[in-house]
C-alpha cells in the first residue's frame, strides 16, 4: 500500500484498486486481463460507520435521532494501516490492508480516540453498531453467486469473502451494479473482523479461495468440492442398528449407493419424535455404548460403504434432561417479559411489564419460562396491566416454585416444524456442550455431516447458523469429506460442500417437485461453485422405476447426487418393484462415479431441458400477449408499458376506479366491482406470464451456454489428441 499523488494505492500480483483521499474507490483492475472491475458511474464511499441514533450533541440536535451511517470523508495511510475519517463524527476507525498475492485483506483494528471524539460525554468508545470494511460497486456481469458472495464471468471473477464466522458479508444490486461489502457488527463482534477482496480469472478463483482457507486455518471448502466424494448419492436410515446393519448394507449395495448417511434417532433413545434429544443416551443395543457404535461402523466401512452422521445440532427435546425437572437457562427466549408482579406458586395469571402482543397463541407454542420453570398460557391482555390468563404451572413436569418481581423470562423458542423441541440459545455455553457429545458420536468413525434444523438460531442469523455449525465441526477429530445443511450462510461456504437436500417428495408430484426445487435450484447454485443434493426420496411402495430414472436424469444434468431414504426395512421388503428400482438407482449411481455417460448422452438432456423451456417460454409468451392486449384494449387509462415490457401503473387512476365502484348500487356496482376483479386478474396474468417466461428463457440461455461449454470441451481433448499425434511424429521422425 502506498501513496501516489491524490490516490492511496492498495494491490496485489492480480488486482490493483486505487482510493481517492476521500476513501472512495477509483478503480478495480483485474491485471491478469486489464479489465476494469467496478462500475465508476456508482461512486460511493469504501468504508462508513454506523450508529443508532447520533451521539455527538450537535448532530444530535441538528439531525433526526434515527439510525445513520456516516461515510469515509479522509483516508491516510502508513505502512499497512490505514486511517480513515468520516463525515459528522469525530472519532476514526484504523484498518489494517495486507496485500497477499492471491488476496487482500482488510481487518478492523480499533477506533483512535482523541479528548475531541465526544467532548464532555461519558464514552469511551464509539457508539458505532456497524463498520463497514468493504463496498464497491461491481459491473455486472454473468453470474452472481450470493452465496459465496462472487460476481463472475468466463473471463473475471471478483469476490468480496469473510475470513471467519464473524464478517458479514453481502450484496445488493443498484443499477448496472452489484454492491459487494463486508461489516463488522458490534453485535457480533468489531476488532479484529477481517474481509478478504478477490480479484483474478474465474478459472484461478478456487485457487486463490484454497490460499485463504489455508492461511486462516479454514475448513477446507474447496478441496472438498474437488474431492471424488462430492457428487456420490447417499444411503438414508433412521433404524439401522448392530441388529439389522447387514440388511442395510446389502440393500445400500443393491442400489449401488458407497455412502450412508445415518440418523441420530438410529443411535440413541429417542421419544415422539425428537422430545429426547439432547440426552443422546445410546440404545441398549450398542453395547458399551460408543464402543458398540464404533464396531457398527467399522462394519459398514469393511463393506466399502462411508458412514455419515445426520444432526440436529441446534435442537433440545421437551422431554429431555434438559428440560425437567427445571429447564436449563440456556434454551432460548423468543420474546422476554419481567415480572411486574411477585409470582406465588398458586398464582395462574402472570403480570407483566412488556406488551405480550407479538407472544404466540397456537396451542402447542404458548410455552413460558421463568427461572426454571415452565408455563403455559390461554390468553394474554395487550392492555394494560399486561398479563398472560389462564396460566398453568410447572408445565413438561417442571419444578413449581415462587418468583420475585422483575424476574425476567419469556417465551420458549420452538421449532416451528415440529413443536417437539426447543431451540439453544448460541449466546451461550450450551452449543459448545452439545458439540461435545455429537463429537463423541461423530469421532467413533463418521466421515460426513448433514446438519438438519440449522436455521434453528438467534439472529442474527448470517451469523449464527454458521457459527453453529462451525462450533461442532471444531470438535471433531477429523474434518468431514464434506457437509450438507438444512440452512447455509456465506461463512458456511468453506464446509457446506455439498449444500442442501431437499425433504420428501410424495410419489404423485414427484417429478413436479423435482423441477420445481432442485433443478430450480442447481443453476443458482453452480454459481456459487457448490452442487446440492437432488432430495430425500423416501421409498414409498408406489414409486417407480420411470421416477427415479427421471429425478437422477436431471441431477445428472447438473453433477448432483441424491439421497434415497430406506428407513422401514418391513416396507423395503414388501415393495414389488425392489429389483427394479434398485437397478435404476445403481445404473445412475455408476454413471456419476465412472463418469461414462458420454458427452453425447449430456448434450441429448441438455437439449432436452432447453426444448422444454421453450415450450414453456413459447407457452408463457403467448398468456402475456394476450394479458397485455386485454389491459391495453381495455384499461390504457390504467396501464401502459414501457420500452423493456415492464407494466406501469397509473395509481391514482386506478384508486378512482375502485372508488367510483363503491358509489353504484345494484347492477351497476356488480358490473364495476366485475371489471376492477377482470383488471386485476389480466394484470396478475400478465406479470406472472411474464416472469415465467423470464425464467424459462434464463433456462435457454444456461442451456445453450452449457452446450457450449460441453463443445469447448470436446474441441479442447481432440485438440490435445492431436498435439499428442504431431508429437508422435515428430519422434518417429
Amino acid at each position: 500500500m502506498r501513496k501516489q499523488s491524490n490516490s492511496i494505492i492498495i494491490e496485489n500480483t492480480r488486482m490493483r484498486l486505487p482510493l481517492g483521499e476521500d476513501g472512495i474507490a477509483k478503480s478495480l483492475v483485474c491485471l491478469a486481463t486489464g479489465e476494469e472491475c467496478l462500475d465508476t458511474n456508482e461512486l460511493m464511499p469504501m468504508f462508513s460507520v454506523t450508529e443508532e441514533r447520533p451521539f455527538n450533541n450537535e448532530i444530535k440536535l441538528a439531525h433526526p435521532n434515527k439510525r445513520m451511517t456516516f461515510g469515509s470523508t479522509h483516508i491516510e495511510c502508513e505502512g499497512d494501516l490505514l486511517t480513515v475519517s468520516f463525515e459528522l463524527v469525530r472519532f476514526q476507525a484504523s484498518i489494517r490492508v495486507v496485500e497477499r498475492d492471491d488476496y487482500i485483506t482488510f481487518e478492523l483494528v480499533d477506533f483512535p480516540m482523541g479528548p475531541e471524539a465526544f467532548g464532555p460525554l461519558w464514552m469511551d468508545r464509539p457508539p458505532v453498531t456497524v463498520t463497514r470494511l468493504i463496498q464497491l460497486p461491481i459491473r455486472k456481469r454473468e453470474k452472481f453467486g450470493n452465496w459465496l458472495n462472487v460476481v463472475s464471468d468466463d473471463n473475471v471473477a471478483i469476490g468480496v469473502l469473510g475470513t471467519s464466522p464473524y464478517e458479514s458479508v453481502d450484496a445488493r444490486e443498484q443499477k448496472g451494479a452489484m454492491i459487494l461489502s463486508a461489516d463488522a457488527v458490534r453485535e457480533i463482534k468489531m476488532k479484529g473482523v477481517c474481509a478478504a477482496l478477490m480479484v483474478c480469472p474465474s478459472n484461478e478463483l478456487m485457487d486463490c479461495i484454497e490460499t485463504m482457507e489455508i492461511d486462516f486455518g479454514l475448513p477446507r471448502g474447496v478441496a472438498s468440492r474437488r474431492a471424488p466424494s462430492i457428487n456420490r448419492s447417499l444411503y438414508w436410515t433412521m433404524s439401522i442398528n448392530p441388529t439389522n446393519v447387514d440388511q442395510n448394507i446389502e440393500y445400500a449395495k443393491q442400489c449401488g449407493l458407497q455412502y450412508m448417511l445415518i440418523y441420530y434417532p438410529a443411535i440413541f433413545k429417542e421419544k415422539g419424535g425428537e422430545g429426547w434429544i439432547g440426552n443422546y443416551e445410546y440404545q441398549d443395543c450398542y453395547e458399551g455404548g460408543v464402543e458398540g457404535l464404533r464396531k457398527m461402523l467399522d462394519k459398514i466401512k469393511a463393506a466399502g460403504i462411508t458412514p455419515g452422521f445426520h444432526v440436529l445440532h441446534t435442537h433440545i427435546g421437551i422431554w429431555s434432561k434438559y428440560v425437567t425437572p427445571v429447564c436449563d437457562h440456556r434454551l432460548r427466549l423468543k420474546e422476554h417479559f419481567t415480572l411486574s408482579r411477585p409470582l406465588g406458586t398458586d398464582d395462574t395469571t402472570i403480570y407483566v411489564e412488556e406488551n405480550p402482543q407479538n407472544a404466540p397463541m397456537w396451542d402447542k407454542c404458548r410455552i413460558l419460562r421463568f427461572g426454571g420453570e415452565l408455563f403455559t398460557y390461554e390468553s394474554f391482555s395487550t392492555e394494560y396491566p399486561y398479563c398472560f390468563k389462564g396460566v398453568e404451572r410447572g408445565a413438561y413436569k417442571t419444578n413449581i416454585v415462587p418468583h420475585e418481581l422483575g424476574q425476567i423470562g419469556g417465551v420458549m423458542d420452538f421449532c416451528e416444524f415440529t413443536a417437539a423441541s426447543f431451540y439453544l440459545d448460541q449466546n451461550s455455553d450450551i452449543q459448545d456442550e452439545i458439540a461435545d457429545k455429537l463429537a463423541e458420536c461423530y469421532n467413533a468413525g463418521f466421515e460426513f455431516l448433514y446438519f438438519d434444523g440449522s436455521e434453528g438460531v438467534n439472529p442474527p442469523y448470517d451469523f449464527h447458523v454458521s457459527n453453529a455449525q462451525y462450533r461442532v465441526i471444531k470438535k471433531l477429530n477429523k474434518e468431514p469429506l464434506f457437509c450438507e445443511g438444512a440452512a447455509k450462510t456465506h461463512f458456511g461456504w468453506h464446509y457446506i460442500s455439498g449444500g442442501n437436500a431437499f425433504d420428501v417428495f410424495p410419489a404423485p408430484i414427484f417429478k413436479e417437485k423435482i423441477v420445481e426445487y432442485p433443478f430450480e435450484e442447481a443453476p443458482r447454485m453452480a454459481q456459487d461453485f457448490t452442487r446440492l443434493n437432488f432430495g430425500w426420496w423416501l421409498y414409498y411402495d408406489e414409486m417407480m422405476p420411470d421416477m427415479y430414472e427421471y429425478a437422477d436424469a436431471l441431477a445428472f444434468s447438473w453433477d448432483c447426487p441424491a439421497t434415497i431414504r430406506l428407513s422401514n426395512l418391513d416396507a423395503v421388503k414388501a415393495n414389488p418393484r425392489n429389483k427394479d428400482n434398485f437397478e435404476v438407482l445403481r445404473r445412475w449411481e455408476e454413471a456419476r462415479i465412472h463418469q461414462f455417460i458420454t458427452p453425447e448422452q449430456k448434450m441429448a438432456l441438455l437439449i432436452e431441458r432447453m426444448n422444454t423451456a421453450l415450450a414453456k417460454a413459447d407457452f408463457a409468451k403467448k398468456n402475456m400477449e394476450t394479458a397485455k392486449q386485454g389491459l391495453t384494449e381495455n384499461f390504457s387509462d390504467i396501464v401502459s408499458f414501457d420500452e423493456h415490457g415492464n407494466l406501469i401503473e397509473n395509481k391514482e387512476a386506478y384508486a378512482k376506479m375502485k372508488e367510483d365502484a363503491a358509489k353504484l348500487t345494484g347492477a351497476e356496482k356488480e358490473a364495476a366491482d366485475a371489471r376492477i376483479r377482470s383488471y386485476e386478474a389480466m394484470k396478475d396474468m400478465y406479470k406472472s406470464s411474464r416472469k415465467e417466461y423470464q425464467d424459462a428463457t434464463a433456462v435457454v440461455e444456461e442451456s445453450i451456454k452449457q452446450q457450449e461449454e460441453l463443445i469447448d470441451i470436446q474441441l479442447e481433448g481432440i485438440a490435445a489428441l492431436e498435439d499428442k499425434f504431431l508429437e508422435l511424429l515428430k519422434k518417429k521422425d
